[in-house]
């Protein structure tokens, strides 16, 4: 779980003859992560693609074409079949065909269609005026303007113009048409000089003649033939889209998976007559690929397992002998002698259990591991989920987290999407944990009523969430609760990052994660030691020791915060020297001043306290405004209560004490209008806290994996394994 899987490097050696199976069968297999030549073995050069790779490219490109004219998607497949390179080359002709003719009759008909729309939108103002089009131009003295403007400025402008000496407007909706005779001397621009002043938007006249009514109930008649036209062409590439859709999905496939075969002696070295191909397979997965070679082809190829990829980031990568293929271990690679193709780092298959699945998601979200470093996935399951459902800690939202899991788990069928549905569904499930733990659904006791004293006859039940000022001890234990998982989880991602370390610089590792390690726990030794106690919070050492847990802690003793304080001094000193080490004098500074980290690192997982108590007082306001809460006891006794039932009065007694106030008394106590309000605010109040739960616990948790775990010694930038072959939809074989 914390290693990807073991990943071996392969060589396949043999003639050029026998290429061409060899494709084949490893193409079959869907197993070997070719690695790419670089061309630096002496005589040997990158292969050439197979003939008939540009033509098979060339229809691709046709067939993928065609596809997006239609709009084609996976649920146009139909039943997977078989597409012979005949049928290939003449269905694939016909459809094209006739795919790209309606495709041009729809262009020319949407382009006609586009050219009358524009017209139309141009003449229908000048049918508002009522005034022929040929009487709007072609005059020698009369000057003519139509356009949209105020009638009455315009005309005011004209009247008061030297240059016009009689004018004439129509208008109509808001278009106006001018006709003017300008003076003698005038310009033959001069009825658009005297319109620039005011507020006109001149119109295009149509070139056309008569009535522009009748114009427009032309083009408008034209329109509607143009529009039929185009349906009755869509309905013959729909018509062809069902006819043709289950092919051109499947001939893509085949024109993918031999575009892929005819491509693949790319990666190949070469000479004129051998070839060399290399690639990562998983390692338990070598007989599989030497018998599947071994059958097609017989003694014609070897093939060799290289090497085992250690999990140790060495100078290169990790390298181990094969260690139960010794009839191999002593061959030399064919190719060159026992140098091997490219520098290429070994791809990642994270080998997380199906449980664990949906985490790797999150994981991918920074980046995939690289194949050196440990998958934190299985961390991530053991920790997000918890840290996000300690902070809602509901039934009743835990619920609704699991059924919006469900949901997307099952209704869709993206990785990305299920692997959500996933998340949802753990965190979900440990918010209704912690829910019961709680006794809370819906902000509402009615678990700890029911269940907890009710049923199993407790005094309540076994953790509260400390919002109330009866349980404030608890508040105060979940904020040094918080630290420590914070310290715990910390130290996990240190150690990852020194066991990682430790085989490729032993003295880096003590340097750069021991430190921290010795660090963080003589540090924080001393803190809940009662050594000067004094000057340090005093629920450090109650919180423990009954108040509210009864697990006899009352602090460690003076001598084991002397003994913790020496340790985080060595710590210390080991983390100044590795900083001196990387930086050289300014590393005492910057060593000195990042050590401050202990502290801070530790106490940002504060936050998990601090959401659980936010909302845990935003599900309190939405049910005190419905139900109203009544208070009995006083001070640090103070202890609410909501009015399910009745809202009794101050000096009532309830469950022997007496109520000291009302601090609320509740919508649903206020009649008619308060019960439809407060059940407006009642729903949609929780339906927030609903929301707000993934953006402020789930934000919240994520920020403690990334910056607090993943920064302690991830990296990520692994390689996604790609093996060369094809999983097949719309095709098959037999």
């Amino acid at each position: 779980m914390l290693r990807p899987e073991r990943m071996s490097k392969v060589s396949v050696t043999g003639s050029r003859a026998v290429m061409d199976d060899v494709i084949e069968a490893v193409h079959e297999l869907n197993l070997v992560h070719l690695s790419n030549y670089d061309g630096s073995w002496q005589g040997f050069e990158p292969g050439d693609p197979v003939e008939g790779a540009e033509e098979a490219s060339e229809k691709l490109v046709t067939v993928r074409s065609l596809e997006s004219i239609l709009d084609l998607d996976e649920e146009d497949a139909g039943p997977s079949r078989i597409v012979t390179d005949e049928a290939l080359e003449e269905e694939l002709a016909s459809v094209r065909d006739e795919v790209n003719e309606l495709d041009d009759r729809q262009s020319e008909l949407e382009d006609d269609l586009r050219d009358v729309e524009e017209r139309l939108d141009a003449v229908e103002p000048f049918a508002d005026l009522g005034i022929d089009l040929d009487l709007l131009s072609g005059y020698e003295t009369l000057q003519v303007a139509v356009g949209e403007g105020d009638a009455e400025e315009i005309e005011g402008a004209l009247e008061s113009a030297g240059e016009i000496r009689a004018f004439e407007t129509f208008a109509a909706d808001g278009t106006v048409a001018v006709f003017a005779y300008p003076a003698a001397d005038a310009d033959e621009d001069a009825l658009d000089e005297v319109l620039v002043g005011v507020d006109f938007a001149s119109l295009e006249i149509p070139d056309a003649e008569g009535s522009p009514e009748n114009y427009v109930d032309e083009l408008r008649h034209e329109r509607q033939k143009l529009e039929s036209k185009l349906d009755s062409v869509e309905n013959e590439l729909q018509n062809v889209k069902l006819d043709a859709g289950g092919f051109l999905l499947a001939a893509e496939e085949k024109l993918s998976i031999d575009v892929q075969k005819a491509e693949a002696p790319l990666s190949f070295a070469t000479t004129e007559n051998a070839f060399v191909a290399e690639g990562w397979i998983p390692s338990d997965r070598y007989t599989e690929l030497a018998t599947a070679l071994g059958d097609a082809v017989g003694d014609r190829v070897e093939v060799d397992e290289l090497e085992r990829a250690s999990y140790d980031a060495g100078p290169a990568h990790g390298h181990e002998e094969p260690a139960s293929q010794d009839e191999h271990a002593g061959d030399e690679v064919a190719a060159d002698g026992g140098t091997t193709m490219d520098d290429d780092q070994p791809p990642v298959i994270q080998d997380n259990p199906g449980a664990f699945k949906p985490f790797e998601l999150l994981v991918e979200t920074i980046n995939r591991p690289r194949y050196f470093e440990f998958d934190p996935t299985v961390v991530l399951f053991l920790t997000f989920p918890a840290f996000f459902g300690f902070m809602i800690g509901d039934l009743g939202y835990g619920l609704l987290y699991m059924g919006i899991g469900y949901w997307l788990y099952s209704s869709f069928d993206s990785k990305a999407f299920k692997s959500l549905g996933g998340i949802a569904l753990w965190a979900g499930g440990f918010t209704t944990l912690f829910g019961i733990l709680y006794g809370e659904v819906f902000g509402l006791h009615l678990i700890a009523s029911y269940f907890w004293e009710g049923a199993l006859g407790f005094g309540g039940p076994p953790i509260k969430k400390g919002l109330q000022p009866v349980n404030t001890n608890f508040a105060l234990s979940w904020m040094t609760v918080s630290v420590l998982a914070g310290l715990l989880h910390m130290t996990v991602g240190y150690i990852f990052g020194f066991v990682e370390e430790v085989g490729h610089d032993p003295v880096d590792a003590v340097l750069e994660s021991g430190s921290w390690v010795l660090l963080f726990a003589g540090i924080w030794t001393w803190i809940f030691s009662t050594q000067a106690s004094g000057t340090k919070p005093n629920f450090l050492y109650t919180v423990f020791d009954g108040a509210p847990f009864a697990f006899g802690f009352s602090g460690f003793s003076p001598a084991v915060g002397t003994i913790g304080l020496a340790v985080g001094g060595v710590g210390f000193l080991l983390y100044l020297a590795g900083e001196v080490k990387h930086f050289g004098g300014p590393g005492v500074v910057i060593g000195a001043l990042e050590s401050l980290s202990v502290l801070s690192d530790a106490l940002s997982y504060t936050r998990i306290a601090a959401v659980l108590l936010a909302k845990a007082g935003m599900a309190f306001a939405v049910n005190l405004l419905f139900f109203g809460v009544y208070v009995t006891g006083e001070g640090t006794h103070a202890a609410w209560h909501f009015g399910l039932t009745h809202m009794p009065h101050v000096g009532d007694s309830y469950h022997g004490h007496e109520v000291t106030s009302i601090m609320f008394p509740g919508l649903v106590h206020s009649g008619i209008g308060g019960l439809i309000g407060g059940l407006l605010v009642l729903v949609l109040g929780h339906l927030l806290v609903l929301a707000l739960g993934i953006t402020s616990a789930g934000l919240q948790a994520v920020r403690l994996e990334y910056v607090e775990f993943f920064g302690k010694f991830y990296e990520g930038g692994g390689e996604e394994y790609r093996p060369f072959g094809y999983d097949r939809t719309f095709t098959t074989r037999d």
